[in-house]
């Protein structure tokens, strides 16, 4: 079995600590002391201890930024619902570390606001975004695009707690159904920009095939609600 790399090594050693003394009363020297490495291999992989917590806030503001930049007008909305999954998933991959995580700045101030600030980061992406897919200079629009990135952070998140917290088995499937409540919210901006041609957006869903096709068919033929799956 291969050994920890230092930045695993320097992780767990930070969150025992943490776990046995808080957060306040763990020092750098600590923690390094606790992985068997020193202050300077420390710093070679984290900038403080709270980088220790919040590790990949700027790596995964880039994976989402790299996944809307290959979308287009039409396919804006997929792009977004991806962007979401892919940073579900990141915590997913994490698994008891991110729960740890979720314990801890719960407790400590100063790391829940650094979580704010780091989800504020997160809804200013995709609004700007969003602002730029809707493409409307008319009053309102920039209240519009608020609105839906504020939604889209908001419907993460919730289901994101919803697995922390051990509530549910399946947070991919909620987090895809939760982004299909979240678009459904905003039929008119779809409407307005949406040019011509047809464009599907696929989200998993509970029905079977047999029953969902019916509604499919009259939403493509324009008979149906734009919310309608």
């Amino acid at each position: 079995m291969s050994k920890p790399s230092a930045r695993t090594r320097l992780a767990d050693a930070a969150f025992a600590l943490f776990d046995e003394r808080g957060y306040e009363q763990t020092t750098v020297d600590d923690i390094a002391e606790r992985a068997g490495l020193g202050r300077t291999t420390f710093f070679r992989h984290y900038r403080s201890k709270e980088d220790v917590i919040f590790p990949d806030h700027d790596r995964l503001l880039d994976l989402i930024r790299d996944r809307l930049a290959t979308s287009n007008h039409s396919t804006a909305l997929v792009a977004v619902s991806d962007a979401v999954r892919l940073v579900l998933l990141h915590y997913l991959d994490e698994g008891d570390l991110a729960r740890r995580r979720y314990v801890l700045t719960s407790k400590v101030s100063v790391l829940r606001d650094r979580e704010i600030a780091g989800v504020a980061r997160y809804q200013r992406l995709f609004r700007e975004f969003i602002a730029d897919w809707m493409g409307d200079s008319a009053q309102g629009a920039s209240l519009r695009a608020e609105l839906m990135s504020a939604a889209v952070v908001a419907a993460h998140n919730h289901v994101l707690r919803r697995w922390l917290r051990g509530e549910t088995a399946d947070p991919v499937g909620e987090v895809d159904e939760a982004m299909r409540e979240v678009l459904a919210l905003f039929p008119a901006a779809h409407s307005r920009t949406a040019g011509a041609g047809t464009t599907v957006v696929a989200f998993r869903t509970g029905q079977d095939i047999d029953a969902l096709l019916p509604s499919l068919r009259r939403l493509v033929a324009g008979e149906g609600d734009e919310s309608e799956y």
